[in-house]
């Protein structure tokens, strides 16, 4: 059978555009600001926008630069081209402007926003040595013809009218707006996103850019706003750093209050490890992941390798304290707050032009505020920071913004990004709590770190329920919630539980919270609330017959060594560890003490596993496992009484041993900071102690240079 085939064209319709508009851009706040990015591309200096008729009907909106301008063929043939891909290839050739910019956009699809903001559009623009160029969009008559290729538009050439005496740039009037309502509360908002573009912050702001907004009609609605350069002033903390694949360096202030007795503190640091967190979706251990075998370890330390198609990245961050009673010392503590409320969050710039919405209300792109309820000793909200992370816009290809301008596409980069911004500020959070501890303690309002760890997100889930109306059904049960976490500290005195099943069960307790959260946050309904809270309580019912286990009885060193190294066994050769444990060998000397076998045991996996970290930060790249290395032995002879000695290959130590053993104090990136914490408590329960001595203090063979622990216990028969 023959076939016989006609050829065919798509076509569009005349709503294409205006659909698009609507589509690829959020709102007029953002369609405004696309405009204003574009002045930025044409190479203005400045930009203003206008916004008259408020109040009325008819209100207008006109954006003015003083770019390069468009030529009539230009016009004809870039901007009444939609994706055209001219900036596309200006930016992958590095072609750069006059002033050395490098394009914000490159889809060809930010001409859309006009169309975005109203149904009339007055385009004139003026090249170097052109005539002005005028063009005219009336959205109602295009409307009427059925394909777009059908409505035609008029391209004017005239004496320059607007752009005289050699002046170039291009001004778009758009009305018959379709918002017409532009409450006092909008213009504010888009006053402080149009002079966001650049940035506030002294290290980022550019002086060959500036943006502008007026309102004739209303100007005391933008009069008087405070100096975002005045207020970061106010916080307490300042912190700065820079990561360029090799080196990492930051520089942390505190800065005195008014009326606390706390004396400044800096911390510099130069040319140090960054750590990053875990991977976000597989974990890489064995043991954690559920997984006998994963085909990649996952990097601990951020490197080069980490920033390509990202480039260097550096940021500053300004942390505030809004406690009631510290924030009053401060003063002004409305001006204040209310400058978080619209600035708070974590922006991104590259090349100094912010990339929208990443700061913004709605985006959380870091999980601070989550992060912050899981473990609020340490956490950093997005309600107390205003801070930014700067990146250079030729070194960072691989993050590409999406076509709607709401932030970078979720790639592979970006997920790197994340985590190398997640681990720069971990030591922000940890120096940071040094000073609120010694604060707390001055003010008289030290709070349990292990109760308030367990109470504050509690609180936060009730005043989320409160406000969905959800109280009278999730408050009952989140009150025996709150009741059980609160005794955890002295349950955990007596449990009898590993140090991996701990962790698993914190985890499991953190994955709950974070559930409930976000579901809560939802609008979820609430037959599924409660469920997730009563599946917690039978979580938390489970962790509490573990808890109130104690098994204390004579037990010997070598056995639970042995099973110690057993469990543990799928994590060595995992990660690429030597394992020298003379303890169980043969004919090694029985040493027997008085002590919980299942919380000892739950105490050395913990040392463990902080060893294996720490070595994968000094030896990131161990193909062959020569450099990692664990010892552990009896010590009989140990001061005090037998001990059993755990060492390693890694960084070793940098802080005291309070500091060490403080509950939810980490220098791991996201980690808990109760390893230490539960093995000093255990050994506490069995009548010993934690140790930290020094290798010369030990018969540790000289090659494990790294962290040695001692498991301390009391002479028999005392």
């Amino acid at each position: 059978m023959n076939e016989i085939g006609t050829k065919a064209h798509f076509k569009s319709r005349a709503r294409l555009l205006q659909h698009l508009g609507d589509q690829l851009i959020g709102t007029p706040r953002l369609a405004v600001f696309e405009l204003v990015k574009n002045a930025y591309d044409a190479d203005a200096s400045y930009v203003e926008i206008k916004i008259k008729g408020l109040g009325t009907s008819k209100p207008k909106i006109t954006v003015r630069d003083d770019g390069v301008g468009m030529t009539p063929e230009t016009v004809r043939n870039v901007w009444f081209v939609i994706a055209h891909d001219h900036k596309e290839k200006q930016l992958k050739s590095r072609i750069r402007t006059e002033k050395g910019r490098l394009p914000l956009g490159s889809k060809g699809l930010g001409r859309l926003s006009v169309h975005k903001l109203g149904n009339k559009i007055d385009l004139i623009t003026r090249a170097e040595g052109e005539p002005e160029v005028v063009v005219r969009i009336d959205w109602n008559a295009m409307m009427d013809h059925e394909f777009l290729d059908d409505a035609e538009v008029v391209i004017e050439e005239r004496e320059p009218k607007v752009f005289d005496n050699d002046t170039t740039g291009t001004a778009i009037r758009i009305s018959e707006l379709r918002d017409v309502h532009w409450t006092r509360g909008e213009i504010r908002r888009l006053y402080r996103q149009i002079t966001s573009i650049s940035s506030p912050f002294g290290k980022e702001a550019r002086d060959d850019f500036d943006a502008s907004l007026k309102v004739p009609d209303f100007p005391e609605w933008i009069a008087n706003l405070p100096d975002p350069s005045e207020l970061l002033k106010r916080a307490p903390w300042k912190y700065s750093f820079t990561f360029d694949g090799e080196k990492f360096e930051y520089e942390y202030k505190f800065r005195p209050i008014p009326g606390i007795s706390r004396e400044a503190r800096e911390v510099v640091e130069t040319d140090v490890r960054l750590l990053v967190p875990p991977a976000p979706v597989d974990d890489d251990d064995p043991i954690f992941s559920g997984k006998a075998q994963t085909s990649t370890l996952k990097k601990v330390i951020a490197d080069l390798e980490m920033l390509d198609g990202i480039g260097p990245i550096s940021g500053e961050f300004f942390v505030y304290d809004l406690t009631p009673k510290i924030a009053s010392m401060m003063g002004e503590t409305k001006l204040i707050k209310d400058f978080l409320d619209e600035n708070g969050g974590i922006r991104i710039y590259r090349d100094g032009i912010r990339v929208y919405d990443y700061g913004e209300r709605n985006n959380d792109w870091l999980g601070l505020d989550l992060k912050r309820v899981n473990n609020p000793t340490k956490g950093i909200s997005r309600n107390i920071v205003a801070g930014y992370i700067s990146l250079n816009q030729e070194d960072s290809p691989a993050l590409v913004e999406k076509s709607n301008r709401e932030g970078f596409i979720e790639n592979a980069a970006y997920n790197r990004l994340q985590r190398i911004v997640l681990g720069a500020i971990e030591p922000l959070q940890r120096e940071r709590e040094v000073d609120r501890k010694a604060i707390r303690e001055l003010l008289g309002t030290v709070q349990d770190p292990e109760t308030k760890s367990i109470l504050e997100p509690v609180s936060k889930i009730k005043a989320i329920a409160s406000r969905k109306g959800l109280s009278s059904q999730v408050d009952p049960l989140l009150d025996r919630i709150e009741h059980e976490y609160a005794s955890m500290k002295e349950r955990l005195l007596v449990t009898g539980i590993s140090g991996t099943s701990l962790a698993v069960v914190f985890h499991e307790i953190e994955q709950g919270i974070r559930s409930l959260y976000r579901n809560l946050e939802a609008d979820p309904a609430m037959t599924v609330v409660a469920e997730q809270v009563r599946e917690m309580m039978r979580l938390l019912d489970g962790f509490s017959d573990l808890l109130r286990k104690k098994d204390r009885k004579i037990v010997e060193l070598n056995a639970l060594i042995k099973r110690a190294r057993d469990i543990n066994h799928l994590r060595f050769r995992h990660h690429k560890v030597r394992l020298n444990c003379p303890a169980v060998e043969e004919d090694a000397p029985r040493v027997s003490v008085s002590c919980s076998f299942g919380l000892t045991l739950g105490a050395i996996t913990n040392i463990i596993d902080n060893a294996i970290f720490w070595m994968r930060t000094r030896w990131p790249d161990d193909d062959e496992g020569t450099g990692r290395a664990i010892y552990i032995n009896i010590e009989d002879d140990f001061e005090g009484g037998p001990a059993i000695v755990i060492a390693d290959t890694g960084p070793g130590f940098q802080d005291s041993p309070v500091e060490l053993v403080r509950p939810f104090y980490s220098r791991r990136p996201e980690g808990m900071g109760m390893g230490l914490y539960y093995a000093n408590m255990v050994m506490e329960l069995n009548d010993g102690q934690l140790v930290f001595p020094q290798l010369s203090e030990t018969n540790v063979p000289d090659e494990y240079d790294g962290a040695v622990v001692a498991l301390r216990f009391p002479q028999q028969g005392r």
